[in-house]
Formats: C-alpha cells, sequence, structure tokens
C-alpha cells in the first residue's frame, strides 16, 4: 500500500498542471496514466491568456512558449475555397511577438501579462510531463491504470493496476479524476453529465507536409475555414509541418484525398492519423462527492471553436490545488474544498455556453454556403458576397473572446467579501478589467518594468497601493492567527492605484480578489475568516449554488 496526500488519475495538460502547482506548494501528489506514454494526437492547439499567465508562475511559459508556434509569425484566420485561391476572408491577428509590444506599451490592465500561444497537445505534455518529474513532492507513473476506488472517511483507496497487470493500493487523502470525457472517477461516483450530447461527428486528420506553410499564396496564418458543406478546416500546428483537418465525411479513408482537395494544389504529405471525434456541449452535475474531485473533461465538455476546453481545465486545476494545500496544512476551514464546486461549476456553465456561442457563429455563417460559390456568375458573386459580409460578424465570435478568457468572475463564492452596487457583467465576451471582489486581478506594470503579478507570491497577499497609511495590522493579525500564508505588499506606483480604483485589495493565491476598499471598514476578523474558508459572508445564504456543496456558516 502507497500513500500520498494527492492522488490524480489523468496526466493530460490538466493533471500535470494540477500536479505541478501542488508540488511547489509542497504537497505530496502522484499522478496516474493509463497510457504508456503522452499522446501524439493534436486535440487541443492553443493555452489562452489566462493559462499562460498560470503557466509562468509555474516558471514554464517561456519553454512552452519556445517549443510552440513561432513567437513572430502571424495568427491570421482565412475563409478560404481553397488554399490555392485568393481567400474570400481575410482577418489578421498579430503574432506573440506584436502582442508583448503591444502589451509592454499598454498599461490600463486591458491586456493579459501573457498573450495566448499555439501548441499541440503532443508539444505540451511532454513538457509538462517533464516540469511534473523534476518538481519536489510529485511522483508520474505512466502505463498504470484506475480500476476502482473507495472512500472512507477521510480516507479514499484506489485499486491500481501497472501494465503486467500487478495491483497496488494507493491511500491518499484526496483523489481527483483529471481523466477525461469518459471519465472512470466520475462514472464511479454515479455523477451525470447534462447538456447536449452527440451534436455533430467529424473525423480529424494529422498530416505531414514539410512546405506546404511556406507555399500558401495567400500568406500564412493558423486557420483556414474551407467553404463547403461539410465543416471543412485545415489548422496549422505547432511546428508549421504538421496540419490537422476536420470534416464531415463517412469513412476515415476519405480524408487524404479531401486534404489534397482543400488544399488545391498538388503536394506531397504524410497521413499520420485519422480517427472520429463527435462535439458535445455537457457539464457535469457535481464536481465531486467527499473526498474525490473532478477537473478539465471529466466535468465539463465543450466543442474546442473558441478554445476553452484544455484551458478551462486549468482554470479548474489552479483553484483546487491551494484549496487542497490549504486544507491540507491545516489552514484552511471547512467552506474552502467546498467552494471549488461553487466557483468552477459555474465557469463550466459560462464556459459551455460561450463554446456554443462561438460555434453557432461559425454555423451561421457556414448556413450561407451554396453550390455555386466558385461560379464566375452573378449568382456566384452573390453567394460570396452574402457568405463574406456574414463571416464577417460571425466568425469573430470564435477568436475574440478575451472577456471568457480573463474576465470570468466568481459571484456569490463563499470565499468572496460582497461588495454593494451594481456589479461587472461576468458574461461579456470583451474585457473590461475590474478589481471587483471575485475577478481575476488585471495586470499592471509597475515603474520598474516588472509586472505587478511577479511581484506576488504564493499564498495571501494584502497590497497596499498608492502610497496608503492605512492601519492594517488587524486584518493581517486575524490571517496570521489563522494559520494562513499572507505577505503585505507595498506599491507607490500610480498605474496600479488608477487601474483598481482603491488603496487596499486583499488577494487570494490564484489572484482572484476577495476583498477592496480604502479603509478597514469589513470586520478584519470575519474577513479572514471569509477568505480561508471558516465563516460564510453574512449576504450568501449557505443553502445557495449547486448540490452537494457543504458550507459552514
Amino acid at each position: 500500500m502507497t500513500d500520498t496526500q494527492v492522488l490524480i488519475i489523468g496526466a493530460g495538460p490538466v493533471g500535470l498542471t494540477l500536479a505541478i502547482d501542488l508540488g511547489q506548494r509542497g504537497i505530496r501528489c502522484m499522478v496516474i496514466e493509463r497510457n504508456g506514454a503522452p499522446g501524439r494526437l493534436p486535440k487541443m492547439e492553443r493555452c489562452n491568456a489566462r493559462t499562460m499567465e498560470i503557466y509562468r508562475r509555474l516558471g514554464i511559459a517561456e519553454q512552452i512558449r519556445d517549443a510552440g508556434y513561432p513567437r513572430d509569425n502571424p495568427m491570421d484566420v482565412f475563409i478560404v475555397t481553397s488554399l490555392a485561391e485568393p481567400p474570400l476572408l481575410h482577418r489578421p491577428y498579430p503574432s506573440v511577438a506584436v502582442m508583448q509590444e503591444q502589451g509592454r506599451a499598454c498599461n490600463d490592465g486591458s491586456r493579459p501579462l501573457e498573450p495566448y500561444q499555439l501548441i499541440s497537445q503532443y508539444t505540451l505534455e511532454p513538457i509538462l510531463k517533464s516540469a511534473a518529474e523534476r518538481t519536489p513532492n510529485v511522483t508520474v507513473c505512466f502505463g498504470c491504470e484506475l480500476t476502482t476506488f473507495t472512500q472512507d472517511g477521510d480516507f479514499v483507496s484506489a485499486s491500481i493496476v501497472d501494465a503486467e497487470g500487478s495491483e497496488d493500493v494507493i491511500r491518499a487523502r484526496y483523489l481527483v479524476g483529471c481523466d477525461g470525457g469518459g471519465s472512470t472517477v466520475r462514472k464511479q461516483l454515479g455523477i451525470p453529465l447534462s447538456g447536449q450530447a452527440n451534436i455533430l461527428r467529424l473525423r480529424q486528420a494529422l498530416f505531414r507536409c514539410d512546405d506546404l506553410y511556406e507555399r500558401i499564396p495567400m500568406g500564412r496564418g493558423r486557420h483556414y475555414h474551407v467553404v463547403d458543406e461539410q465543416e471543412t478546416q485545415i489548422v496549422v500546428q505547432d511546428d508549421c509541418r504538421h496540419f490537422t483537418m476536420h470534416s464531415v465525411v463517412a469513412e476515415d479513408a476519405e480524408m487524404p484525398a479531401k486534404f489534397q482537395s482543400a488544399v488545391g494544389m498538388p503536394i506531397e504529405f504524410e497521413t499520420l492519423y485519422v480517427g472520429a471525434w463527435t462535439q458535445h456541449l455537457m457539464l457535469a452535475d457535481s464536481y465531486g462527492t467527499g473526498s474525490v474531485f473532478l477537473a478539465g473533461d471529466s466535468a465539463h465538455l465543450v466543442i474546442p471553436t473558441g478554445g476553452l476546453g484544455m484551458n478551462t481545465g486549468v482554470g479548474d486545476a489552479m483553484d483546487l490545488s491551494w484549496k487542497l494545500a490549504g486544507t491540507l496544512a491545516g489552514w484552511g476551514g471547512p467552506n474552502l474544498l467546498a467552494s471549488y464546486q461553487r466557483e468552477r461549476r459555474q465557469i463550466g456553465a459560462r464556459n459551455v455556453a460561450a463554446s456554443r456561442f462561438a460555434a453557432n457563429g461559425k454555423r451561421i455563417w457556414r448556413a450561407t454556403y451554396k453550390s455555386n460559390i466558385r461560379d464566375d456568375t452573378p449568382e456566384g458573386a452573390q453567394t460570396r458576397a452574402n457568405l463574406v459580409r456574414v463571416a464577417g460578424v460571425e466568425q469573430r465570435k470564435v477568436n475574440e473572446q478575451s472577456g471568457t478568457e480573463l474576465g470570468y468572475r466568481y459571484v456569490d463564492s463563499p470565499l468572496i467579501w460582497p461588495e454593494p452596487g451594481e456589479s461587472p457583467d461576468p458574461d461579456a465576451m470583451s474585457y473590461r478589467p475590474t478589481s471587483w471582489p471575485g475577478a481575476r486581478l488585471p495586470h499592471v506594470w509597475l515603474n520598474d518594468g516588472s509586472a505587478l503579478h511577479d511581484r506576488i507570491g504564493n499564498g495571501y497577499t494584502l497590497l497596499r497601493l498608492g502610497g496608503t497609511s492605512v492601519d492594517t495590522s488587524a486584518l493581517e493579525h486575524s490571517m496570521r492567527s489563522l494559520g494562513a500564508p499572507l505577505d503585505v505588499l507595498d506599491i507607490q506606483d500610480e498605474a496600479p492605484r488608477e487601474v483598481y480604483g482603491c488603496d487596499l485589495m486583499l488577494l487570494r493565491p490564484d489572484l482572484h480578489v476577495v476583498w477592496r476598499g480604502n479603509h478597514l471598514t469589513a470586520d478584519p476578523v470575519r474577513l479572514a475568516a471569509v477568505a480561508t474558508g471558516h465563516r460564510m459572508p453574512a449576504e450568501i445564504s449557505p443553502t445557495a449554488g449547486q448540490q452537494q456543496t457543504k458550507v459552514v456558516a
């Protein structure tokens, strides 16, 4: 029998990210993965801006950028009849290098600290695996499969079988299922998925073609949407030598010919993989039971349009990690882990809706397709003009969701101090920086050129801005008397005070705002108790939120 504090089932990006952060927080954890090695399928293709901010805090952002899509390459999106013909619609999007320059020149909180990065999952997973393996307190075991588990009091006992058939029992304080859409953990908990299943069945193929990227006449980009009746789309992978194509065809064998037709010019290529996949928009009815939690695709399934799948899962991992660490360290109250479902299930529902919004946008412009779209006739010209007009509006829903990525806010969380007044819209598609309690702290540069985010540690942080002289010793004492890690950070620079609009802010370890104000008008003892999960905010009912959320008033 092997013991660990947290047992993680699944070594995809979500499970490995969770392990890295737990290990850095001093928590012993073990990752179990049934496959013998990281996958070789592209799956996800993009770490969004918030995920890259997270990976910066974990110390691996630059390694991911070095391995991903080249920093100087444009992110343009095209709608085409084929790659060899002039595009019907060209949406230019800047490269990582340009976005970084733009971010350096902007200091109003509207830009992320890190722009998004294109990187194939088969490139990202080995990086995360290596990072996890070199992180103290983390054990990574590939070629091992969870068969069953039981909860007994405060512990979980999991039966694990390795590739040779040998069985071991791992006893952990907590178990987290990061094992994908067909999650064994979720099924054993008896938690159903609700929503829309089997929306559309497509095939995905992975091709290698070393010279195609440089030969595309219309120019380099990341997405090429081919106008046809089969939802065909070509996606450039991170090394610009591999390409995935999605299309609605009847048989695997049709995909190479479909790729050749979509490219529209003579090329040599190698077909590396073809397989079917199905679109779903679904959410788990609960994010866990007892000492067992769900994260990533085991808890939510989205359509890849908009890039919200893996990135939502990384958000799950980072929300759960510090709460597990705080509970295991002894300073976290009973509401700390209970808040995981309250906070992340609302984001799961929000992002399922955002994925539906993006997919519907693409579906709307594709519905304008007619078979005469290539015809050199007035009717063909009208078809093309109509498609471009509609796509010019609807395709932006796919590629421009900064509010979804950066503007999410935890509403009615038991760990957030409520603020009176009209709150910002947590579901806006565009991002407007806010320090409203529950929101992610907007990124701001300091006078010395460093980022405020980089000055913030892994525990709670009390930000004191604009040279305030307010006495905060009562709050500091209250937090530390509970054993919670707290840093006090005095920032004299004007920019943070202007962007955040207040003198004082209490931040959580995940950089979400607990409370803000110009004076310590909140009861410091209760504020500390709320922030650490020992008491509920007075304005929130203990019965609010989703099922199986146990809270203590």
